[in-house]
C-alpha cells in the first residue's frame, strides 16, 4: 500500500495500491500521513519523494470511497475530509522540501497530492486535473492550496470546468513546476533531491517554508514584521553562522561537505 525507501538523507514514499491507480483511502492517506510525520521530525532526512507504481501517481478517491458517501452520515464524511486536509497540510507545513515525482496520470485528490508538494516533476503524456464537478462534488480542500500557488483565474480554469491538462499544459500555469520525457523522469528527480540535500541549509529550509505557509495571509506591514523577525531567527541558528564563515572563508558550507553545522 505504502513503500517506504531511503537512499541516504532521501526517503522516497511510493503509494502502492497500482490495481486501483493508486487510489487514496483512508488507510493509505493515514499512513501517508504518519510517515511523513516520521520524516519530518528525523534529522536524518533532508529531502522526501512522493511518487506512485503503475500507470497512476494516483486517481484521487477510490470507488469504494466514493460508493460510500451516499451513506455515511455527516460526522463520518467530515472525519474523511478532515483526515484529508490533515495530509495536505502536512506536506504544506513539513519542516523538509517534498517533492513530487508524477510518474503518471494524477487526478482529483491525487492532483492535489501533487500540487502541495513544494516542487513536483511530471513525465510528459501524463493527465493533470480536478474532476470533482463533473461527478457533483467539490474540489474543497485543494482549493485553499491551489488559489495560493495558481491564482484565482487558473484555479478557477481548472476547477469549475473540471478538465484534464497535459504535462506541459501543467508546467506552463505552475500546477507542476517542470515536464520532462518518461525517460528522463528519475534523473531529474535524484538531481534536484541531490541539489536540496547538500546545496540547501536544513534549518533555512524549515524557516523558509514556515514563511512560505504564513506570509501570504498577513497584511503588508504584519508580513513585514513577521519576516523581520524569522530573519533574526533565522541570523542566530548554527547553519546560519556556520554557512556565513564557510562563504567568508571561501569555502564549503557543513550540509556540503556532509557535517552538521
Amino acid at each position: 500500500m505504502l513503500q517506504v525507501s531511503r537512499a541516504g538523507s532521501i526517503l522516497t514514499l511510493t503509494l502502492d495500491r497500482p490495481e486501483v491507480r493508486n487510489a487514496l483511502s483512508a488507510e493509505l492517506v493515514g499512513r501517508l500521513t504518519d510517515a511523513l510525520v516520521e520524516a519530518g521530525g528525523d534529522d536524518s532526512v533532508r529531502v522526501v519523494v512522493l511518487t506512485g507504481t503503475g500507470r497512476a501517481f494516483s486517481a484521487g478517491a477510490d470507488l469504494a470511497a466514493l460508493q460510500a458517501l451516499s451513506t455515511a452520515s455527516a460526522e463520518a464524511n467530515l472525519t474523511d475530509s478532515e483526515t484529508l486536509a490533515r495530509l495536505f497540510e502536512t506536506i504544506y507545513t513539513l519542516p523538509k522540501p517534498v517533492v513530487a515525482k508524477v510518474q503518471g496520470h494524477a487526478i482529483a485528490g491525487g492532483c492535489g497530492l501533487a500540487a502541495v508538494c513544494d516542487i513536483s516533476i511530471a513525465a510528459d503524456g501524463v493527465k493533470l486535473g480536478f474532476t470533482e464537478t463533473r461527478i457533483g462534488f467539490v474540489p474543497a480542500i485543494v482549493s485553499v492550496f491551489l488559489v495560493r500557488k495558481l491564482g484565482e483565474a487558473d484555479a478557477r480554469n481548472l476547477l469549475l470546468r473540471g478538465h484534464l491538462i497535459d504535462a506541459d499544459e501543467a508546467e506552463r500555469i505552475g500546477l507542476v513546476t517542470r515536464a520532462v520525457a518518461p525517460d528522463d523522469l528519475d534523473e531529474a528527480t535524484d538531481a534536484l533531491c541531490l541539489e536540496l540535500a547538500t546545496e540547501t541549509s536544513a534549518s533555512a529550509i524549515a524557516l523558509t517554508k514556515r514563511l512560505l505557509a504564513d506570509v501570504p495571509s498577513l497584511g503588508i506591514a504584519e508580513g513585514l514584521s513577521y519576516a523581520a523577525r524569522l530573519n533574526a531567527l533565522a541570523r542566530a541558528t548554527d547553519d546560519c553562522r556556520a554557512g556565513v564563515a564557510a562563504f567568508l572563508d571561501k569555502e564549503d558550507p557543513p550540509w556540503k561537505r556532509g557535517q552538521s553545522a
